[in-house]
């Protein structure tokens, strides 16, 4: 590992400067799916058809954090005329869906039910929304931009340390289904390093993408395998939610700090939303001016804040009607009036939860010619259900964990929700996913991550850093902490933060958990206006890779 990250960053040091306005970046997750984007840039691409390469190529190769079977958030910008957008591709519930899904006889959330098997998964988004990119942003054929992971697919790719870790993490329920258990595993147990994972069912399913776009998937034979598959062992998917599926098109959140413009994630993504927030209450205060446990106090009170207004107030804004206020200064302000320069807030308490937090995967891209892409995905827990359907190759996510199954009942990552990210058929579960870009006259970042709940706060850490002047690769490797009102405790990560540091958080009332690893895996682009020169970093906790070429 510390090898590939040397060669990863000796390829950033000796990539060359920009002189013009004729080269690209792009960071992932994997190479494969870094070098899957310039190879469809190479063939005359844009930014959005290298955006479906990489999609596709990490939903082969990163298995654990995203695929055809889960969906996410693109945010776009075209460089000719400034236009923004963010594809959703969020999973919707399906049509039989209803609110008390995941109680027991006794009105009790269960918790395996929205988290293990095709009950929990929700109706794919992903293929959709490259089938959206491709004909409506890029410049190359659905069919030439999904090559690459078409290869990938047939041909295999070899298993690192972090599948082997993610796949020991999900053993059992890996083991609990025969296809999954075929694709995923070796010999029912995980794979040794270097055994190469190949996924025949998958291409071809990609195959049928490519031909026939988005009727490759939720039409015709594909389909009815899903279906087939899912409702053979509990789920409750019909052809009619494949067919009925709405990729979604919705201006991205945006505003202002410290002079710079913050372009993130809309709803179902509370990302935006909260982000803002966050950074409105910051506003109130001289960050800059402060030593490094004010500022850190001063976050910790505005990220309680924030995540309290989630699970008060966030949901599908298709369903239910989100406040207008939440993003506006004012309330920043007054929100901040509430925080105490030197001692804590309370938060009621709730169950004490730590998680992965890496499945998820983000990528970041920019084109020679200025078109951008930030694009978080993601089939929930490290992969996701666990369930292959059959003869398909997708493996499907459990994205209706996201949902508030039970008012003020912690989900997976510890977050709670409330009426307005209630169960509802064909409803899009809340999400945490934050691709976001931060601009001025002369500088911009795209920037993004996985990690759960621990998104937004990570995301934030990031607009910070790059707006305090710091390299892309100082921005992902940074120390990373999380407060997200319950649990009342303040996660820090397990390297970074001396005892000094802890215990002067501790002593203002900050309840400390120390986690037992790093987390997020965070891809960051840097463009200089002034001299049109990029950077480009891959989070040195990942096995991803960043380049300028």
């Amino acid at each position: 590992m510390l090898r590939r990250i040397l060669v990863c960053l000796l390829l950033l040091v000796s990539t060359p400067l920009l002189a013009d306005k004729q080269q690209a970046a792009i960071a992932t997750a994997h190479p494969l799916a870094t070098q899957a984007g310039f190879e469809i840039l190479n063939q005359g691409g844009n930014a959005f058809d290298a955006a479906v390469a990489v999609s596709a190529a990490l939903a082969v190769v990163e298995p654990a954090g995203s695929g055809l079977g889960g969906g996410g958030f693109w945010l776009l910008h075209q460089a000719e005329d400034g236009y923004q957008i963010m594809i959703d591709g969020r999973e919707t519930a399906p049509g039989a869906a209803h609110r008390n899904m995941y109680l027991d006889e006794n009105g009790d959330f269960q918790t395996t039910r929205s988290l293990d098997g095709p009950l929990a998964a929700g109706i794919p988004g992903l293929p959709a929304a490259l089938d959206l990119l491709s004909h409506h942003y890029g410049k190359l054929p659905l069919s030439t931009s999904l090559a690459p992971a078409i290869r990938y697919a047939r041909t295999g790719f070899e298993v690192s340390q972090r599948y082997q870790r993610l796949a020991e993490f999900r053993l059992n329920i890996l083991q609990s289904y025969a296809e999954s258990n075929a694709i995923f595993l070796q010999n029912g147990q995980v794979p040794e390093i270097g055994f190469t994972l190949k996924q025949p069912d998958l291409a071809d399913t990609l195959q049928a993408i490519a031909d026939k776009g988005r009727a490759g998937f939720y039409q015709g034979a594909i389909a009815q395998k899903l279906v087939e598959s899912v409702r053979k062992n509990g789920g409750i998917w019909t052809l009619a939610d494949l067919q009925q599926y709405e990729v979604k098109q919705r201006t991205p959140v945006t505003g202002e700090y410290q002079g710079f413009k913050i372009s993130s994630a809309a709803l179902p993504s509370s990302g935006g939303i909260v982000l803002l927030t966050i950074l409105n209450q910051l506003a109130q205060f001289d960050l800059s001016g402060a030593d490094t446990t004010q500022q850190r106090h001063w976050i910790i009170e505005a990220m309680r804040r924030a995540y309290r207004d989630r699970s008060r107030y966030l949901g599908d804004a298709d369903f239910v009607t989100i406040p207008s206020h939440l993003t506006r200064p004012g309330y920043g302000r007054w929100l901040s009036d509430s925080i105490d320069d030197f001692h804590a807030s309370r938060s009621t308490n709730s169950e004490n939860l730590e998680t992965e937090g890496e499945n998820t995967t983000h990528f970041s891209i920019i084109d020679q010619h200025g078109n951008r892409v930030a694009a978080t995905l993601s089939i929930n827990y490290p992969f996701g259900s666990g369930f292959v359907a059959d003869g398909t190759g997708v493996l499907l996510n459990d994205e209706m964990d996201d949902f508030s199954a039970q008012p003020g009942t912690a989900n997976v990552y510890g977050l709670i929700g409330n009426e307005a990210n209630a169960i509802a058929p064909h409803k899009r579960p809340l999400s945490s996913m934050s691709p976001t870009f931060v601009e001025n006259d002369e500088r911009l970042m795209i920037t993004g991550t996985p990690g759960g709940s621990r998104i937004i706060s990570m995301v934030l850490l990031s607009v910070l850093d790059f707006i305090a002047g710091k390299s892309a690769e100082d921005i992902v490797a940074s120390p990373r902490f999380h407060h997200q009102y319950l649990p009342d405790e303040v996660q820090i990560e397990n390297k970074g933060f001396s005892e000094a540091e802890r215990q002067a958080l501790s002593e203002r009332g900050h309840k400390i958990k120390l986690l037992n690893r790093q987390y997020g895996d965070m891809q960051v682009i840097i463009v200089d206006k002034n001299d049109h020169q990029l950077s480009a970093a891959s989070d040195p906790r990942g096995e991803g890779l960043a380049l300028v070429r």
